[in-house]
């Protein structure tokens, strides 16, 4: 069994990376947009080609053979007139009626009801001017039209008839016809010049997609290239370029801006290992170095013995200190730490967290200042916000000026609002460091000594609990007259 279940973790665990390459060459097989532009561009192309192919012929067919019926239809009256006219002899109306043809370039015939030609009388072994097959068609015409003339498309030709009456009463059909093998062939021979001109245009449309499409796309290869750059960790990359449109220029501010937050990121993680590091690495030092001189020399000397292992016990408490701060801060940032709100008196907070401070006035001379209204509510998690509030006055105390002086003042600002602040007297906060003095391990340029023992992540700590009440915060420095912390909060009933 166990055997089994062996092979199947070990199928399991080769599975899913064999996953991701599939997924990865799957990704790796999508067109680029080079390719898909470029194809776009040159099925536009044929596609309007095509179109324009198919409409040059058809719009060219119903020109010319509307003109060829408005021609046919006239000279077929005028034919029909002249016909009409007495000659002085009959003799001569068959030559007479090929010269009518030949005068308007169209072919005459005049037939009997039953489809035999009266004229021009074809010469021996000549082949008869109609078939019994058109001149059974004119009649079809002449009688589904019921008028005296008809114009219709008939076999190559388009053909105008008419009913002629004679003198005498007889009835005979006139047959004019013009011919459209000269469409045909101009048509043929217009069908050639469009299809070479297709192709020179096509070929044309061909290269002007590509260099369109390698236009288009280049400053994406170059944003894409600059991308595993930073990728790589280079991040003095610059994402503008030639060629960028608009949007491409949003894009490129965009990664700007991202790159600079990665690169604030970077170094902020390298100062937060380097610190972590540092604030892990001294406590064990100072504990295996003291618990070694309790060994090996104030074993025996009590007083030197108790000193020694005082220092231990201090460097343990720092150590519990600073895991206890990463793991609080790990918690309420990954939100698997609840924040569960009462109600808190932050008047008596205040003066307890003060009362803590006393032994620097007594024993470093620092002066704390204090002005504080009483019964001032909120509704909040007491210890976070006892944290915070230790966290504000300890973080003033350590960057005070030479007077050692800190004010700490908790007022009303209006009837559902009220504001904590601490002011210290120090060197203050550079412009360009206000947006970073709430991350983890900051640390000011100014030079500064640490009467309050802290783990360099109070000021975060204060971020995250504050964001998690929703409660408004902030900082007001300039430098050389020192900074002030504040902390909004809400009259009890206010946020509930």
């Amino acid at each position: 069994m166990s055997k089994n279940q062996g092979e199947w973790k070990n199928t399991g665990a080769q599975s899913a990376p064999e996953n991701k390459k599939k997924r990865y060459r799957r990704k790796r097989k999508s067109a680029s947009i080079y390719f898909l532009l470029w194809t776009v561009f040159s099925a536009f192309a044929f596609l309007m080609l095509l179109l324009f192919g198919i409409t040059q012929y058809v719009v060219t067919a119903q020109v010319f053979k509307g003109e060829a019926a408005r021609d046919v239809g006239d000279k077929g009256q005028r034919i029909q007139k002249e016909l009409s006219a007495p000659l002085p002899s009959t003799e001569n109306f068959s030559i007479y009626v090929e010269r009518l043809a030949h005068r308007y370039d169209v072919s005459v015939v005049l037939f009997n009801a039953e489809g035999d030609v009266l004229l021009p009388k074809p010469q021996e072994g000549d082949s008869a001017a109609i078939t019994k097959k058109q001149a059974n068609k004119l009649l079809q015409e002449l009688s589904k039209r019921e008028e005296d003339s008809v114009v219709y498309e008939g076999d190559g030709e388009y053909v105008y008839g008419a009913e002629l009456k004679g003198i005498d009463g007889s009835v005979s059909y006139l047959y004019v016809a013009k011919s459209l093998g000269l469409f045909e062939a101009a048509n043929e021979s217009m069908g050639i010049r469009l299809l070479l001109a297709s192709l020179f245009t096509f070929v044309l449309a061909f290269a002007v997609a590509s260099a369109v499409s390698g236009w288009l796309t280049r400053p994406i290869a170059e944003i894409t290239q600059k991308s595993r750059r930073l990728a790589e960790g280079d991040f003095d990359v610059d994402f503008h370029g030639n060629d960028y449109g608009e949007e491409l220029a949003s894009l490129a501010d965009a990664l700007n801006f991202a790159r600079d937050e990665l690169s604030k990121t970077d170094a902020m993680q390298k100062e937060l290992i380097a610190n972590v590091s540092h604030d892990f690495k001294t406590p064990l030092t100072m504990i295996k170095a003291y618990a070694s001189m309790i060994k090996e020399i104030s074993g025996a000397n009590p007083e030197k013995r108790e000193k020694h292992a005082q220092v231990i016990i201090d460097e343990a408490d720092r150590l519990t200190a600073l895991v206890t701060d990463v793991l609080d801060l790990s918690k309420m940032r990954s939100g698997l730490e609840t924040i569960r709100k009462e109600s808190v008196d932050i008047s008596t907070a205040v003066e307890e967290i003060l009362s803590r401070f006393e032994y620097l006035e007594s024993e470093h001379g620092y002066i704390l200042e204090s002005h504080i209204e009483r019964e001032l509510y909120t509704v909040g998690n007491s210890v976070k916000l006892e944290q915070v509030l230790y966290n504000l006055i300890g973080n003033a105390v350590n960057y005070t000026g030479a007077d050692k002086k800190v004010f700490v003042n908790l007022c009303k600002i209006d009837d559902t609002l009220f504001r904590f602040s601490v002011t210290d007297t120090g060197e203050g906060i550079a412009e360009d460091e206000l947006s970073t003095i709430w991350d983890r391990y900051y640390r000011s340029s100014q030079a500064h000594k640490r009467p309050v023992k802290g783990t360099g992540l109070g000021l975060s700590i204060v971020k995250t609990v504050l964001q998690k009440h929703g409660f408004a915060f902030g900082v007001e420095s300039r430098q050389g007259e020192g900074s002030t912390f504040y902390v909004d909060f809400p009259m009890e009933g206010e946020n509930a």
